[in-house]
């Protein structure tokens, strides 16, 4: 499916987002703590705008790898970037060391794995003690302006998907996702339960999109 809508991925992700999924990413990239040099991981990468993101932040002294599951995807990332390292694998069995970087970041991909709780156990086991685990995804927004939130995505945002990807099924998969997963306290609980401390998050996007970080412990 993500091999499928690829070529669109970016076109509707500024469409759905009404120009704001830079700006999260942005904030996401922040909350991952990352100084000049150090080397990040982002998991679910797709076409790679959070890990540009990232080699924002480390410097071109610092190392940014970026991980998909999609091999059309990463063929759209190559094209944006030849410094960051783009690695074809499954977010759940990373094919890195423990501890090998300062932080890891996932955008729009925790709500696809098929175990969110292993999900954060794998991010966690790559980054070092102290360094943090952010993820940045779609949530069930608050009860006062979830009828519109629901609207957007259940019935506009596949509309859209079938006009501009060409592809409808893609994006009635998007709404059924954020559905079944888990609210934002819940997600945190979930973080914890893969071993990370100090667990934080923040709604965006009038509370439909939330940014979870956690922290490695020692």
């Amino acid at each position: 499916m993500f091999d499928r809508i690829s070529p669109a991925y970016d076109r509707m992700n500024r469409i759905m987002s009404a120009g704001m999924d830079g700006r999260w990413r942005r904030f996401a990239a922040d909350c991952a703590g990352l100084g000049a040099g150090d080397a990040a991981l982002d998991v679910c990468c797709g076409t790679g705008d959070l890990a540009l993101d990232l080699i924002d932040r480390v410097s071109s002294r610092g190392r940014v790898v970026g991980l998909d599951f999609s091999g059309q995807m990463l063929e759209v990332a190559r094209t944006k970037s030849s410094i960051v390292e783009w690695v074809q694998g499954d977010a759940l069995e990373l094919p890195f060391a423990d501890g090998e970087f300062a932080a890891a970041t996932i955008g729009f991909g925790m709500r696809n794995l098929a175990d969110h709780t292993r999900g954060f156990a794998e991010m966690a086991r790559v980054v070092r003690p102290g360094g943090r685990v952010v993820c940045l995804d779609l949530t069930r927004p608050p009860a006062a302006v979830a009828w519109a939130s629901e609207l957007w995505t259940d019935r506009a945002v596949p509309a859209l998907g079938r006009l501009v990807a060409g592809d409808a099924a893609a994006y009635d998969y998007l709404p059924r996702s954020v559905h079944r997963f888990p609210p934002a306290r819940e997600l945190a609980d979930v973080m914890r339960e893969a071993g990370l401390d100090r667990v934080q998050f923040r709604r965006l996007g009038m509370g439909a999109v939330a940014v979870h970080v956690g922290t490695v412990g020692g």
